[in-house]
């Protein structure tokens, strides 16, 4: 299967309000990624990242409520978990760091095996960002579950607008930050 690459574009988010291009991948690898840039440091988005009571406040898919149980910063290890909502379901999920450098990378999964994964790279002007949604420890069939479920597109769109949220939010931090 060939990987289907959506053309850069504004975000579809909020396509009015973010002149940021956005690169959107579903692959046959079982990882949808999203990259954008964000004029912020890569230490306030990750400041961001590794907060999980700032999950809600990026989140995009409409999922993540609020924080139930965790510690104030992630590091590899660390648990966490997140009153989520999908489908009009609400249910708690419990969350642990798999993957971690300080300020370039912060992964997490829960009992299904999927990942959630950040990738930052300082730029000229801000950090590179990519969000991806790692299904690739699936078997077949589990694989076959997600798709027929629809997640890869979902989880899509839903990066898409957690990437507008995060720019939003590190952008107005990092302008706090340096008192304009």
């Amino acid at each position: 299967m060939q990987p289907t690459t959506y053309k850069p574009g504004p975000c579809p988010a909020n396509p009015a309000r973010s002149p940021t291009r956005y690169v959107s991948r579903v692959t046959d690898s079982r990882i949808v990624s999203v990259t954008t840039t964000v004029e912020a440091p890569a230490a306030t988005v990750f400041a961001i990242l590794a907060d999980p009571r700032e999950h809600a406040r990026i989140d995009g898919s409409g999922s993540v409520r609020e924080l139930v149980t965790g510690p104030d910063r992630l590091e590899r290890g660390a648990e966490f978990g997140m009153d989520m909502k999908l489908f009009g379901l609400p249910y708690k999920i419990r969350n642990r760091v798999v993957e971690f450098e300080e300020g370039r990378l912060i992964a997490w999964r829960h009992f299904g095996g999927h990942r959630w994964r950040y990738e930052l790279t300082p730029i000229p002007g801000g950090t590179r960002v990519t969000e991806s949604f790692d299904y690739s420890p699936y078997n077949r069939v589990g694989a076959a579950v997600i798709r027929f479920a629809g997640f890869p597109e979902r989880n899509r769109r839903g990066i898409e607008a957690t990437l507008a949220r995060l720019k939003a939010a590190a952008e107005q931090d990092a302008d706090h930050e340096s008192g304009d």
